[in-house]
């Protein structure tokens, strides 16, 4: 199985930056994408910026956060971050990491972003 931890989060002005982290552990071999999620109360689960685990990094955006977030991860491909700039209210959410490997979808236990204005 595979394990994630998501480190960063907390609160931060209309504007701000912060930087989410996500460690995995386990069977981190069978990873092959990663990525970040988001959802507030009453709506789905969002996708917000996933990247491949392999050869050329690719990695893809939701409309709303293209420009403003960059995600990328560690040579050793087992952490991965999600830069987050010129925050607004509407990025407040809990935010999850995510990993697919060959054995399924896999979640941390969230963590809160909040921008106040």
């Amino acid at each position: 199985q595979v394990q994630l931890v998501e480190f960063g989060g907390g609160l931060v002005q209309t504007g701000g930056s912060l930087r989410l982290s996500c460690q995995a552990s386990g069977k981190i071999f069978s990873i092959h994408v990663m990525g970040w999620y988001r959802q507030v109360p009453g709506s789905q689960r969002e996708l917000v910026a996933g990247i491949s685990v392999g050869i050329g990094n690719s990695t893809t955006y939701a409309d709303s956060v293209k420009g403003r977030f960059t995600i990328s991860r560690d040579t050793a491909g087992n952490r991965v971050y999600l830069q987050m700039n010129s925050l607004k209210p509407e990025d407040t959410a809990l935010y999850y990491c995510h990993a697919r490997s060959y054995n399924g979808d896999h979640w941390g236990q969230g963590t809160q972003v909040t921008v106040s204005s």
